[in-house]
């Protein structure tokens, strides 16, 4: 089912409804990403390795979303013959090597320098933007960096209890590079772009597989233990962290990471993505009894200031079309798609360039879209 509507009249407002639905889609992204770290520490306390850890996050949310992949592919296999490339590269670079860079990372450095290094990625994602445009990055977007930085070295609280080897910085820059190839790969632009749920699933599936293949030959040793987890002062089994990483650690930021990503543009949905920092100081506080200081508070104005910096710079709407061509929005489908075909309002054919008020009303009553 098509909504059309003439763009005449609606991209400003439906461009600002989409960039607002694409933030709260990365919000909810970054605090979904933010749950991890409470979780997985609840298990690495009790001696699992970090590759046992990290096989079992994605392996479990490859399951939860086998079925939904193949669903949401169904009479459009054509889409995976196409994009398997992109799948590939996504289960490897945008999902095992960040998380497995990272959990090695921190065994060389303070969490809060990891962090550092890793979301230097976001200046990779506008390093690489601005060398595919041929062009310098924008004034905004100079301070948007400036600002994110700032804000994520007082967030992260760097001035106290650093711990610096050159090693974890070499892991911690690698985690940044697979950051990056996340962004870039979730917004890929394509004629025929993949479901989130197909991308996703499929990633999930080549990541767990590999990781699989490394714990098998002893090349990432993995070490599992069943003994309860401690969380918020409360014992739990361990399947419950588990399963947390899993479907809302993993599933559920992965999928709202690519829908963001794809609304917002890798650059924008990179910086929003900096927000993960401030739910992760929020969660420690709530599960670990971890209060946060005053100036990790500041840090988050920061950030804050460097993400609305980025958004000022007024990207070019993905709705925004040539005057008088019908615009429809297909319901369960993948976003906007751009029509000069005549569109049939109760019976009636209609262009949007001859009747867009009929065209809009239409829109109206079927609700927003």
């Amino acid at each position: 089912m098509f909504l059309y509507f003439a763009p005449d009249r609606l991209v400003t407002t439906m461009s600002t409804r989409f960039a607002g639905a694409g933030i709260l889609v990365a919000l909810l992204s970054a605090a979904t990403f933010a749950t991890s770290g409470p979780f997985a520490k609840s298990l690495l306390d009790t001696d699992w390795t970090p590759g046992a850890v990290v096989f079992l996050r994605i392996a479990g949310a490859a399951m939860v979303l086998a079925v939904p992949a193949v669903r949401a592919l169904a009479g459009r296999w054509h889409l995976l013959r196409h994009g398997w490339r992109q799948v590939v590269a996504y289960g490897v670079a945008a999902i095992a090597v960040p998380q497995l860079a990272f959990f090695y990372a921190v065994q060389h450095l303070s969490v809060g320098v990891a962090l550092l290094l890793e979301y230097l990625g976001l200046v990779l994602v506008v390093a690489w933007q601005c060398l595919v445009a041929r062009r310098l990055p924008r004034s905004p977007t100079v301070v948007g960096i400036v600002f994110a930085l700032v804000g994520l070295t007082l967030v992260l609280d760097l001035f106290g209890g650093v711990r610096i080897d050159g090693v974890g910085v070499a892991w911690g820059l690698f985690a940044a590079l697979g950051l990056a190839f996340y962004y870039l790969l979730s917004g890929h632009e394509a004629e025929q772009p993949l479901p989130p749920l197909a991308l996703a699933g499929g990633g999930m599936g080549v990541a767990a597989l590999g990781f699989a293949v490394l714990g098998a030959t002893g090349a990432l040793p993995m070490t599992f233990h069943t003994e309860s987890v401690e969380l918020a002062g409360l014992a739990l089994p361990w399947w419950v962290s588990v399963v947390e990483l899993a479907v809302f650690a993993a599933v559920t930021p992965y999928i709202a990471g690519i829908v963001a990503a794809r609304i917002l543009g890798a650059k924008l949905a990179s910086f929003v993505g900096l927000s993960e920092v401030m739910f992760a100081v929020l969660l420690a506080w709530v599960l670990l009894g971890e209060l946060p200081r005053p100036v990790q508070l500041v840090g988050g104005l920061f950030i804050l200031a460097g993400v609305i910096a980025v958004r000022s710079e007024g990207e070019p709407s993905p709705l925004a079309v040539e005057p008088g061509v019908a615009v429809g929005v297909a319901l369960g489908g993948d976003g906007p798609v751009v029509t000069d075909d005549r569109v049939q309002l109760r019976g009636d054919d209609v262009v949007a360039s001859q009747d867009d008020g009929r065209v809009v009303g239409a829109v109206q009553q079927h609700g927003p879209v």
